[in-house]
């Protein structure tokens, strides 16, 4: 049973980006629970906020939610602090970010000519 779990959720994570809010706590969580699971690109919210909207009060997942409700219209009984609940709201507030970072480069925090030498890091 796991054995299927395991890779229900590897299939899952087969994508090009990984995005989560203080993303490498859960990138190094499913490293450790699912050997073989290479992390793509990182976009970490947690990061990003402290970029895109720098005068925030604070920059913790509910803080954030409170500011920019990407909690708005999920189901009632979807909570804070669930995985389902957790991951819906990161995806919104990352659409937000990327929406004021403009273009790829500028999320990724390249400069405009595409090259690395001042790059920030987004994990």
């Amino acid at each position: 049973m796991f054995a299927d779990i395991k890779d229900d959720v590897l299939k899952a994570l087969d994508a090009s980006a990984f995005v989560a809010h203080n993303a490498h706590v859960d990138a190094n969580v499913l490293r450790r629970k699912m050997p073989g699971w290479t992390c793509p690109e990182v976009f970490d919210t947690l990061k990003l906020a402290r970029r895109f909207v720098p005068d925030q009060m604070g920059f913790r997942l509910g803080s954030l939610v409170e500011a920019f409700q990407p909690a708005e219209g999920l189901p009632h009984d979807m909570r804070p602090h669930q995985a389902g609940y957790d991951a819906l709201v990161a995806a919104r507030l990352f659409v937000r970010l990327a929406t004021a970072a403009g273009s790829l480069e500028e999320l990724r925090g390249l400069p405009p000519d595409g090259g690395t030498d001042e790059a920030q890091a987004l994990f």
